[in-house]
């Protein structure tokens, strides 16, 4: 393989959990050297696939996503000793990731204002739940909370106004979260490259919960008023719906272009009379009459299996998508042959998803399975220039396990 991207690029992981660690994995892809620091008892995130209600399995398939490509070191930052070391790591890095509690960077050493007095080329990469200003700055909050709550989200993806708010799957709004961190970091790197400076970058869930929902969020913001979202079967629009088939597995319709694809929709359901029907044969026609509608298409899902509406569909070139759960995402061959899921290089049987862009001129690393806590504690360390007597002296103090 060709030197990677990022080849030569020093990164210092500090995160916990999803969201700035992601970022991290992003730039290990395309070949930076990722360490990730984690304390003795290792990160929180490695213990969320054992709780009840997640996917059993018995690897860590969270740490396969958003730490893989990395190197492990395990220290304790509320020591001097444990400080010292990554402060001698920062001074030679050219990135630092985060998303501690501002005050705990403080009380470990590893704010803003100390790392980059170490290292005025250092890019200092800050992700938060609520961002960094205001009396809400401190305030704790995850993905589910920060980005899917208070961003308006979890509202407006209700099946309707009755129902109850919908709950967010783990990592929904880290992960796009993630990608706006990851472009800041770049862009900053690049801002380096002409000035020769570091800089501070800034993200949180809050801010991305609402890019988001940026739709409706600008049109909250300037005054629109807002249509309480009616029940599955009182559809204001049949041909943007999600419809159950024989199998009671799920598809959805997106038909925006309904003058072409109307026909060719109702020869594909065996409604061909509905072309012609009044009630039916225009756009505004078809929207007056959405509920007649809608249930004269649901019976006609329910005559055959998803399989099936799926060649049909897609032989007629109908746009409609089908309703994936996770087991389809794991079958998906298309997936795989674009590349959106690939095989670990030292693990063939596991695999994960790919970061979401590529680049034709810069290839990605094969992935490699995450480290153990403090897999390469020992070889950092020695890098960064501790003999073996010191780092004994690490251990014996309990430093470092």
């Amino acid at each position: 393989m060709t030197e990677l991207l990022f080849s030569g690029l020093r990164v210092i992981d500090c995160g916990s959990y999803i969201a700035a660690p992601a970022a991290t994995t992003v730039m290990a892809e395309y070949g930076a050297d990722v360490i990730k620091i984690e304390a003795p008892t290792g990160d929180a995130y490695r213990q969320v696939s054992s709780l009840p209600g997640m996917p059993q399995a018995e690897i860590e398939y969270g740490a396969l996503m958003d730490n893989r490509n990395k190197r492990g070191l395990a220290i304790d930052l509320t020591t001097d000793a444990g400080q010292s070391v990554v402060h001698r790591l920062v001074a030679d890095a050219d990135v630092f990731v985060t998303n501690l509690p501002l005050k705990a960077r403080e009380k470990l050493a590893v704010d803003h204002a100390t790392l980059s007095a170490l290292n005025s080329r250092l890019i200092y990469g800050s992700f938060t739940a609520f961002g960094e200003l205001g009396e809400e700055a401190t305030k704790p909050g995850f993905d589910s909370t920060a980005y899917w709550a208070r961003s308006g989200l979890m509202d407006q993806v209700r099946v309707s106004a009755a129902d109850e708010p919908a709950k967010s799957v783990s990592g929904q709004g880290d992960h796009p979260s993630a990608m706006a961190l990851y472009a800041a970091i770049v862009t900053a790197l690049y801002q380096r490259e002409r000035t020769g400076q570091g800089a501070l970058v800034r993200s949180s869930l809050l801010a991305n919960g609402l890019w988001a929902n940026g739709y409706y969020a600008t049109a909250a913001l300037n005054g629109a008023q807002f249509v309480p979202r009616p029940p599955r079967r009182q559809s204001l629009n049949a041909l943007t719906a999600p419809y159950q088939c024989a199998d009671d597995r799920w598809l959805a319709l997106g038909i925006l272009n309904e003058d072409r694809h109307w026909p060719t929709l109702c020869a594909c359901l065996g409604l061909d009379a509905l072309v012609t029907d009044p009630r039916f044969s225009a756009k505004k026609y078809r929207q007056q009459n959405s509920t007649a509608l809608f249930e004269q298409v649901q019976a006609a899902f329910e005559q055959h299996d998803r399989d099936y509406w799926q060649r049909s569909l897609l032989a007629a070139g109908i746009v409609f998508e089908v309703i994936a759960t996770p087991e389809d995402i794991a079958n998906d061959e298309h997936a795989r042959v674009n590349g959106f899921t690939v095989p670990f290089q030292d693990a063939p049987d596991l695999r994960a998803v790919s970061t979401p862009f590529s680049m034709d001129l810069a290839e990605k690393a094969p992935l490699r399975l995450p480290p153990s806590v403090g897999e390469h504690t020992d070889a950092v360390l020695a890098e960064a220039g501790y003999g073996p007597t010191e780092i004994a002296a690490l251990r014996a103090d309990g430093v470092i396990p």
